[in-house]
């Protein structure tokens, strides 16, 4: 709401309305170039090469750890409201359960 104007007698010299105060030239600046959010995550096969290699060294986060113990005894739905408590994201947090389950059957794979 735009404050409400004075009447002031005509002999001052002072400036009231809406364009009172010193008058400014407004600065140009451009912006700087920002990446399409729908590149950021693209992977190319170096990047998923390191990701992969650190997944192997690290191992998992402790809150993965515990979403791979629910999905062991079957609570999917229980495992997706963790991950989106952790995450913030819906979407996401439904990629990263398939990603963990994927995680899951390749480890029970690897020791059948």
């Amino acid at each position: 709401m735009a404050p409400p104007v004075r009447k002031l007698p005509e002999g001052y010299a002072l400036a009231a309305g809406y364009h009172r105060g010193h008058k400014v030239t407004k600065h140009k600046v451009e912006k700087p170039f920002r990446q399409r959010p729908s590149r950021l995550s693209s992977k190319n096969k170096h990047a998923k090469f390191v990701r992969d290699l650190i997944r192997e060294v690290a191992g998992l986060q402790p809150y993965e750890k515990r979403v791979i113990e629910l999905l062991k005894i079957g609570k999917d739905k229980r495992a997706l409201k963790f991950i989106k408590r952790r995450l913030g994201n819906h979407s996401r947090s439904k990629k990263k359960r398939d990603e963990l389950q994927a995680y899951l059957q390749a480890s029970k794979r690897t020791k059948a």
